[in-house]
């Protein structure tokens, strides 16, 4: 089938595929191609794809590494190189048509999560990137399975509906405002669609564990560590930390539901949101951690800070101190209703769980 950016399109391999493990099986064998599929998130939804009997296509950008969670190799019967910000994904129109013709169900993952580009980077991936996947999903009358965030919401407070309508704006970041734009041009595609929107997503429900540390788990570090000792808080904020295996089931459930998920938006959440304070509470556990002192944001001035944590503030850590500041409370009846599933509990024992991996994979220190 050719090459993109020197990398073979496809490398195919006949895999068996192990017994369905979670009873999930309502559709027929599908060949569904999953973008991002080298990604943390990608990887797991592609191992319980195969492990659910699927043939599943990853599409990578260079990374042809194709991981679940716990850092076992995928098993995926073809992976293909290409770049979700071009059109065609950088494609000749032959291996554009032969690609979409060969899949039942396209998987949206690839994005960046950063909080820290610019507009046009966001723009590039997570906006063009998407309508670049919805002309392939037409082209070859595929459906499409559109992975979100929770927090297109943007800064608002209380219950937010799986059907509330997307908000123009009020956006915490140009990550928020960015998936808010790709979700709108999914709606507005005349494919078969759905949405799924994960809110903040750590390690496993139960160990802890997580392939790749980045993102919230940077910002994390610095705060148990004590290079950053005040965070901006709002008195009854809350955080949706969900956990991936819940995110990546919920995902594959959807997926092999799409005749009836058509046209819907499905939250992946936690359902259990976390008060700010108990969060640092349960850091604060630790004895050679640091609970972060929660500042009203008001009273907060990150130039009163030392010269160091005021860097790595403005860096790493500010970018998230909208998330200290609200107290959404995302509502998942829509996919409980279609999937039968809820979210293992979390709360401070789940915290605990993760904070016991990072130190005994070596991400934060023993003592």
């Amino acid at each position: 089938m050719g090459e993109v950016h020197g990398l073979p399109l496809a490398d195919y391999a006949d895999n068996a595929s192990p017994k369905p493990p979670f009873g999930l099986q309502e559709a027929p064998l599908s060949n569904i191609l999953v973008t991002g599929a080298a990604g943390l998130l990608g990887g797991e939804i592609c191992a319980l794809l195969v492990a659910g009997g699927h043939r599943v296509t990853a599409l990578v950008h260079t990374n042809r590494d194709i991981r679940a969670n716990d850092g076992a190799p995928v098993p995926v019967a073809a992976i293909v190189a290409g770049d979700v910000s071009l059109e065609r994904f950088g494609w000749n129109a032959a291996q554009f048509e032969g690609v979409a013709a060969e899949h039942d169900l396209l998987i949206h993952c690839a994005a960046t999560v950063r909080f820290d580009l610019d507009e046009a980077d966001y723009r590039a991936v997570n906006v063009e990137g998407t309508r670049h996947a919805l002309a392939l999903a037409r082209a070859g009358g595929m459906a499409y399975l559109h992975i979100g965030t929770a927090y297109v919401c943007g800064t608002r407070d209380g219950t937010v509906r799986e059907d509330d309508p997307l908000p123009e704006g009020g956006f915490a970041n140009g990550y928020e405002a960015s998936k808010a734009a790709g979700e709108r041009l999914v709606r507005a595609s005349g494919s078969k669609w759905a949405v799924a929107r994960p809110s903040i997503v750590l390690g496993d429900s139960a160990s802890g564990a997580i392939r790749q540390f980045d993102t919230t788990y940077a910002a994390f570090k610095l705060i148990a560590e004590g290079k950053v000792r005040a965070m901006p808080a709002t008195p009854g904020a809350t955080l949706d930390f969900v956990p991936i295996d819940h995110v990546a089931r919920g995902v594959a459930a959807i997926a092999e539901r799409m005749e009836r998920a058509a046209g819907g938006t499905y939250h992946l959440v936690s359902g259990q949101p976390l008060a700010v304070t108990r969060f640092a509470t349960a850091i604060g556990a630790y004895p050679h951690f640091s609970a972060p002192a929660l500042v009203a944001p008001e009273t907060f001035d990150p130039a009163a800070l030392a010269p160091l944590e005021r860097r790595l503030f403005r860096r790493i850590a500010g970018l998230y101190a909208s998330y200290f500041q609200r107290d959404p409370r995302f509502d998942d009846t829509a996919f409980r209703t279609l999937t039968g599933r809820t979210c293992p509990p979390t709360g401070e024992a789940y915290i605990r769980r993760l904070i016991d991996h990072c130190i005994a994979v070596g991400f934060l220190p023993a003592g």
